[in-house]
């Protein structure tokens, strides 16, 4: 199971994808701040560039990721065709072992039938060969007791002398009386032979039939011996059957254990594989966007270059542009010091100097998508009760009156790495 055990590859591709996620992010992170993050106004043409270049950057490495990933996703799912066919092969084994086992229970069983039918017979045989042996005692104690009267005869004929058979004879009352005495004395003799030969042939018989009763007892202990030798090594090779389906169940376990392990992987890299193509889906959104900002910012750097800017004594300003600077700076610089309240004053005053941007205060502070104020309503909030600080008014009449502590400077926001400042003051940079 080592060799297909799931985590050596899922994982590895995992931690690829991980670590080009984070640096995708990190680095789409910083471009999705400055194309995304409400800005105070549009950058210049080169640091758009950067952003752009930036952008792709990231949606390259996002795209290696997705790559990377999508390896990983093969990998695992090729992990799990393999385990499954492991499994599959597991439980072939499992069906054929379990066969194996009910066939060796059938037999196990009918064995166990056979040794009971023998002991059954085998006790009627020795209830046979007991009664053998009763009757076999029976018929000597007969014969010996048959013999012993005989031999008591015969030696009383023996010591009475053949005097004793003519005494009987002459004794007759009549010639038939005669007869029949001579004809008992027969008779007596005869039937002492006869029973002896006959308690003879039945003690014969009974040890015959002893004999073979014994043999068929011998024969079935024989063959219950033999029977359960049979058993016992069908019931060895039950528990080694039961062993291996025992370690087979182990492995089917491990291996749907590996297969749910692999569809948990399988299920994270799909999580990613979606994360990533919804973030490349956004940064290719970021690409767009900065190439179209891009191709604005060149239309306004080539008309900026191509115009002529106007000196501060060309500038005709309307009554409120004072209040309506004071309030921007406010909105914009209000928590900077003072040299920085100037200078956002300034990028708007030189925007108005520049030809390629309105010609008014309020021309450049109401241009679309210009400052963050503007877009989402503080500006107008500030104006309606005139929150400009006296601060703010001063930076106002400085910039106003043509001090600029940032030069020519038309653009500044908060720092961002993609971004190089001409000139750093308090929180933001101008460029």
């Amino acid at each position: 199971m080592d060799d297909h055990s799931p985590g050596s590859k899922g994982e590895g591709h995992n931690h690829i994808v991980k670590r080009l996620l984070r640096e995708a992010i990190c680095l789409s992170g910083a471009v999705l701040l400055s194309a995304y993050l409400p800005m105070t106004a549009f950058a210049d043409v080169s640091e758009t560039q950067k952003k752009l270049d930036a952008a792709k950057e990231a949606a390259s490495q996002t795209q290696d990721a997705i790559n990377e990933n999508q390896k990983g996703i093969e990998s695992l799912n090729g992990q799990k065709e393999d385990l499954q066919g492991q499994l599959g092969d597991f439980n072939s084994q499992m069906s054929e072992i379990t066969e194996a086992l009910n066939a060796l229970d059938t037999k196990i069983s009918s064995k166990q039938s056979e040794i009971d039918d023998t002991k059954e017979t085998l006790a009627d045989v020795k209830k046979e060969l007991q009664e053998a042996s009763d009757a076999l005692d029976a018929a000597q104690k007969k014969m010996e007791e048959q013999y012993s009267s005989m031999k008591k005869r015969v030696q009383f004929i023996y010591e009475k002398g053949s005097g004793y058979y003519l005494e009987i004879l002459l004794g007759s009352s009549s010639f038939g009386d005669f007869l029949n005495r001579e004809s008992y004395v027969k008779q007596l003799a005869a039937y002492d032979r006869r029973q002896l030969e006959s308690f003879k042939e039945a003690a014969k018989t009974l040890k015959e039939k002893k004999a073979e009763v014994e043999k068929k007892e011998s024969a079935l202990e024989e063959q219950q011996k033999e029977l359960e030798s049979e058993q016992s090594d069908l019931q060895g090779l039950q528990a080694q059957q039961q062993s291996q389906q025992s370690k087979v169940s182990s492995l089917i376990s491990q291996t749907s254990g590996s297969i749910s392990v692999t569809d948990a992987q399988l299920s994270d890299a799909q999580k990613t594989a979606d994360a990533l193509q919804d973030q490349l889906d956004t940064q290719n959104q970021q690409v767009s966007a900065l190439e179209k900002q891009l191709a604005e910012e060149k239309r306004l750097q080539e008309l900026s270059d191509e115009s002529v800017w106007r000196d501060i004594s060309q500038i005709r300003f309307a009554d409120t542009d004072r209040t309506l600077l004071a309030n921007l700076i406010y909105c914009e610089a209000g928590n900077q010091p003072y040299q920085g309240q100037v200078a956002v004053g300034a990028v708007v005053i030189n925007r108005v100097m520049s030809g390629a941007f309105p010609s008014t205060v309020s021309g450049v502070i109401y241009q679309s998508g210009q400052f963050e104020p503007v877009s989402t309503g503080r500006l107008a909030v500030a104006l309606a009760s005139d929150e400009a600080t006296d601060s703010c008014y001063q930076a106002a009449d400085a910039a106003m009156a043509g001090q600029s502590p940032v030069g020519n400077c038309l653009f500044f926001r908060t720092p961002i790495p993609e971004v190089t400042p001409k000139y750093t003051i308090g929180g933001h940079i101008f460029y």
